[in-house]
């Protein structure tokens, strides 16, 4: 079907890119469950070197290890999000001194400049573009049951492109939070997927 909403994991040729597995097709699913939305339910994998990525409205970038793009990938990761293109990037060891994280800024500092990446404030319309979240980004498990950093992280972090956000920075460990099949929602008390659905929302709308 044409006009199809579609989710895009970005596989890159350094550290592991394909971690979460699950996490997509539960988020196409909410996407379903709440919005009316055209969704492909498949998952779109494509290489962040291959120029099939500007075809993409939503990508998502993963890992737990080292993050060091290649030259065409750095050309095309900053070609994507300064022609409006919206990548979500989340660090799966909800560690701000983990290798991801580290090796991850630093890519973003090489491409965009030192001062690109920014914390977004608790009242951004991220967090009320269609769910609200009155108190920012919400928590994860991962965060509570001491995993990574033992931290709680209070904001997310951004590189906006003419005010709106083109790359979404998280050290929540979202990907590994909503990581289950999404028929086992009905177990939990509060939808932990909402939040993805104001993120696609807000990368399709914004």
């Amino acid at each position: 079907m044409k006009n199809e909403f579609f989710f895009t994991r970005l596989q890159y040729e350094s550290g592991d890119w394909d971690v979460d597995q699950r996490m997509p097709s539960n988020i196409l699913h909410s996407l379903i469950e709440y919005t009316t939305l055209q969704v492909d339910t498949r998952e779109n994998i494509i290489p962040l070197g291959s120029p099939d990525i500007f075809k993409c409205p939503f990508c998502y970038l993963s890992g737990h290890k080292l993050v060091q793009f290649t030259s065409e990938e750095k050309k095309n990761f900053q070609q994507y999000v300064e022609n409006g293109g919206f990548v979500f990037v989340d660090d799966c060891n909800h560690d701000i001194d983990g290798l991801f994280a580290k090796s991850f800024e630093r890519q973003m500092d090489d491409i965009f400049g030192s001062a690109a990446l920014k914390k977004i404030a608790n009242d951004h319309s991220l967090y009320s573009c269609f769910f609200e979240f009155e108190d920012g980004p919400p928590t994860t498990s991962q965060e509570l049951n001491g995993w990574g950093d033992d931290l709680v992280h209070e904001y997310l972090k951004a590189i906006e492109v003419n005010g709106r956000i083109g790359v979404l920075y998280s050290n929540k460990d979202y990907g590994c939070e909503w990581d289950y099949d999404f028929r086992n929602k009905r177990w939990y008390k509060n939808d932990n997927t909402r939040f993805g659905v104001n993120i696609v929302m807000y990368a399709l709308t914004s």
